[in-house]
């Protein structure tokens, strides 16, 4: 009896040792990389469908002619040949540029210079710290409208008020087709300074302190100092705000639009960037198809400047 018990159990030892044979030759790397695709398979398959899918799916509107009532019809890349034919375009693109040359260095300038005095400043820093970061927080909207009320004519205007109170004549603003576009760039800067600023403290507090107290032992002034060490060390930090801030200028849109709500893009025009033109074709024309070639010219321009930014300023070997 013992020794068919024991045949019993020795025979039916190989079907289990068989049926954990594949679990056991896995390695300890690939059981890893299992767990790891495991937890990684959903949030990749969502990431996937919400960022690829429509990616893709605005690259094929882009050569259809579709205005959410009728079927899409194939027209080739009539769209994009009746963009670049298009004045409009033009004003617009140059705009969109103008926002990029000129807000994205002005704007780290500004926010390097607050960054540098500011990390040396020891009394109620952590206040002071917060005071700039607060507009960067706030509602776009809600700024927006803001800096449109002083921007209005005397007695309403703030900034008129001001210049009136030191002899300086009162000044249109975003009612001139010469200056609203660097008044709503100055509500821009404004608005994303305080993030900039953080950015570049945080870099300057990743410098070992013993960098500079080795320079001045060496002789060294506050100027080479700032040439030879802090500007250097804080390339990483330089390299992701430049290409941070150029991708917030080129679509610019909350400002344009909540500050020249009369006359959207206004005067003449004059402040339109891409992103609004966008809008206004797909949610104001209905032209789906042009609205989606827009987008695809927009998203090409994002991404030769993000990739010609990041090679210029690349780290060289």
């Amino acid at each position: 009896m013992e020794s068919d018990n024991l045949r019993g159990a020795a025979g039916g030892r190989p079907g289990g040792t068989a049926a954990a044979m594949p679990a056991d030759r896995l390695s300890m790397r690939t059981k890893r990389l299992l767990w790891v695709w495991g937890f990684l398979a959903i949030p990749v398959l969502f990431y996937t469908v919400i960022r690829f899918y429509p990616t893709f799916q605005a690259f094929y509107l882009s050569m259809t002619n579709w205005d959410l009532v009728r079927p899409a019809k194939f027209v080739g890349f009539a769209n994009y040949v009746k963009l670049f034919k298009d004045p409009q375009f033009w004003k617009v693109f140059r705009n969109t540029f103008t926002y990029l040359i000129i807000g994205t260095p002005l704007s780290l300038l500004i926010a390097f210079t607050v960054a540098f005095f500011l990390d040396r400043v020891r009394f109620m820093h952590n206040f002071i710290r917060a005071l700039y970061f607060l507009p960067y927080l706030t509602t776009a909207a809600a700024m927006a409208w803001v800096w449109r009320w002083f921007y209005q004519p005397p007695p309403i205007g703030v900034i008129n008020d001001v210049l009136a109170l030191i002899g300086i004549p009162q000044q249109p603003f975003i009612r001139s087709t010469d200056q609203a576009l660097f008044s709503i760039m100055v509500t821009a800067i404004w608005a994303g300074l305080g993030f900039q600023v953080i950015i570049f403290m945080a870099g300057l507090r990743a410098i070992p302190t013993t960098f500079y107290e080795a320079a001045r032992i060496d002789g060294l002034g506050e100027w080479a100092i700032l040439r030879k060490i802090t500007l250097p060390l804080l390339k990483p930090t330089t390299v992701f705000l430049v290409v941070f801030s150029s991708i917030a200028f080129l679509r610019i849109f909350d400002q344009v639009y909540n500050m020249t709500t009369n006359d959207p893009g206004g005067p003449l025009g004059s402040t339109k960037p891409l992103v609004l033109m966008i809008y206004q074709t797909a949610f104001g024309s209905y032209a789906m198809g042009y609205a989606a070639a827009q987008t695809v010219v927009l998203f090409t321009i994002l991404l030769i400047v993000s990739l010609l930014q990041l090679w210029i300023l690349r780290e060289k070997k």
